[in-house]
């Protein structure tokens, strides 16, 4: 099926299917639910067939007192059972709710957190925070008022149907006239509806990815006086936002008087044909009003139904999002067997070329050898390749052609958790997350005590403006480490680096944002941190990278120069070039 005939559908039962799933791990509870659901759809007219019968043998017949109040505690004790039985079936109904969006959330970011890095450069941030919040909770409402709840609803239906049918099947035939005529709407109902909680859902990942870009960017939008033109971007993304809630709003203000109007026809129609039948004796007076009774109890689940049919369609709304980030293949294959806790740190490009997007090559057929315990480095200007190199190093994204060796295997015959657990890499754009300073440096790692991180700030150079916060390295930084400055969060990168112990040391531009005091700090860690330890090393400031055993001059994904900084300055090419006019 197309995703265009999906579209159209007012149900899919293909994605019900698929959520019904997650429910297996607590079926004991959601059978219990649905055991509930049904008792209370046969309770349901038990009331009404009392009423009657109380009404015909204990007030018309005028009997005893005693009998009538025996059957007022009789009805009160049900109604007392009836929401017992409610309390409990909407609370297992929830819980089974709850449990089912823990387990989709879970796995929902698991799914996400597993993307190689080109999924995340073609989609907006926001549309992912849609899909692992709002639209999974919409998925809790198909357990706590769509399946189970509905599955009542119209078990109740029927139970009433059959009643007024056992009652009096004349007067049942004139009191359904008007339920063709509410099946209709109700269809045209869903169709509208459904087509609008699209148009919601959609409207609200666009809000969500809108405001989360710009609060982020804040500081860019004020330097340059955006404020005015960004708002007037936000109004009509709002405006759409509305429009779409308004539609589906609409939709409710239409069919709610139509049921009504119904409800009101079918009344007139029993009040009419159920006149003319008592006087015939056809039917008595308290089945009249039982029949009352169960003429209300027939178009309130009808309306509570289409509502709640609504509810189960926005759910699977969502689910549909939600399976297709769980159905998109983006991970980086890892078909590895061997663990790269053992390698040494031996890495060699072969003819390697890397785009990406189509074949706008970034990376073209480049070969390198970076020997076991040595410092390269990288040099060139920006867009020219070189932190792509590390991308690939990394395996962060896949190249195209050539190959790419550890130790003299390929990197894919390796695990990617343990390759990337054994390259360290400092970038210049440091992400701190909003935790302390210390939790910052371990990444909750419990292998990495608190003694090893101090004595790794302590070689940075650290140690200092960490104690001078308040709580030290309990500090909270807040998001993205917005309280420390550029320099700091830098700093803290590298404690980070260090305490993980990489086999492999990659450090992209780490010194390019610290002042020069910082950056005297950072020269004398980085000689500790590539001590008997395969680095590279990615720099503009040629300072940073002179006693590297061998630098390489990137450009237009190209190598131009190869040597070390002595062999370099005896050739007339680009790194004396670039070299001179830095020192010049």
């Amino acid at each position: 099926m197309s995703a265009a005939e999906n579209k159209n559908k007012a149900f899919d039962f293909s994605i019900l299917k698929r959520v019904i799933k997650y429910v297996r791990p607590y079926s004991k509870l959601f059978y219990m639910a649905a055991l509930l659901t049904l008792v209370l759809g046969a309770l349901s007219i038990v009331r009404p067939w009392l009423i009657s019968f109380m009404i015909d043998n204990y007030i018309i017949a005028d009997k005893a007192a005693e009998m009538l109040l025996k059957f007022t505690v009789i009805i009160i004790a049900l109604i007392i059972i009836e929401g017992i039985l409610q309390y409990y079936q909407t609370f297992i109904s929830n819980k089974v709710a709850q449990s089912v969006t823990i387990d989709l959330r879970k796995d929902t970011f698991k799914k996400i957190s597993h993307f190689k890095l080109s999924y995340f450069d073609k989609t907006p941030i926001g549309q992912l925070v849609t899909r692992v919040i709002s639209d999974i909770e919409t998925i809790a409402d198909i357990f706590s008022e769509g399946i189970i709840t509905i599955s009542g609803d119209i078990l109740k239906l029927i139970a009433v149907i059959i009643m007024m049918f056992y009652i009096n099947y004349d007067l049942a035939l004139f009191t359904l006239i008007p339920i063709p005529l509410l099946i209709i709407a109700t269809r045209i109902f869903q169709k509208s509806v459904n087509k609008s909680f699209r148009q919601v859902r959609n409207q609200v990942a666009k809000l969500n990815s809108f405001v989360q870009e710009h609060v982020t960017g804040m500081s860019i939008v004020q330097v340059f006086n955006r404020e005015e033109i960004e708002m007037q971007k936000f109004k009509e993304i709002n405006r759409e936002h509305s429009k779409a809630h308004i539609a589906s709003v609409m939709a409710y203000s239409i069919f709610f008087p139509v049921v009504e109007i119904l409800s009101a026809l079918s009344i007139a129609f029993l009040v009419w044909r159920g006149v003319h039948l008592s006087l015939t004796a056809t039917i008595s007076f308290g089945e009249l009003v039982s029949y009352i009774l169960l003429v209300n109890m027939l178009y309130r689940p009808i309306r509570m139904l289409a509502d709640r049919f609504n509810t189960l369609q926005m759910g699977m709304v969502g689910a549909e999002r939600v399976f297709k980030i769980l159905d998109t293949h983006e991970e980086i294959k890892d078909t590895g067997t061997i663990n790269a806790q053992t390698i040494k740190g031996d890495i060699e490009f072969r003819n390697v070329s890397f785009a990406y997007q189509n074949e706008n090559y970034v990376i073209k057929n480049i070969s390198f050898h970076v020997k076991q315990g040595e410092k390269i480095a990288f040099v060139g200007a920006t867009g020219s390749g070189k932190t792509s190199i590390i991308n690939l190093l990394a395996r962060f994204y896949e190249y195209g052609h050539g190959d790419i060796f550890i130790d003299g295997r390929k990197i894919e015959d390796y695990t990617l958790e343990s390759i990337r657990k054994n390259i360290g890499v400092v970038t210049q754009d440091v992400f701190l997350f909003s935790d302390t300073i210390l939790n910052n440096i371990t990444l909750n790692n419990p292998d990495i005590t608190y003694e090893q991180v101090v004595d790794a700030a302590k070689l940075v150079g650290a140690h200092d403006f960490i104690m001078q916060m308040p709580g030290n390295y309990h500090y909270q930084v807040r998001e993205r480490g917005n309280t420390l400055s550029v320099g700091q969060r830098q700093l803290i990168s590298f404690i980070r680096a260090y305490v993980y112990n990489p086999k492999i040391l990659v450090l992209d531009e780490a010194t390019s944002s610290v002042d020069t005091e910082s950056e005297y700090l950072i020269q004398h860690a980085i000689e500790k941190l590539t001590e008997n330890r395969t680095s590279i090393i990615i720099a503009h400031r040629l300072s940073t990278i002179q006693k590297a055993d061998k630098i390489i001059v990137i450009d237009k994904g190209n190598i131009k120069e190869s040597g070390s900084h002595e062999e370099l300055l005896k050739i007339n090419g680009s790194y004396k070039k670039l070299f001179e006019l830095q020192f010049s």
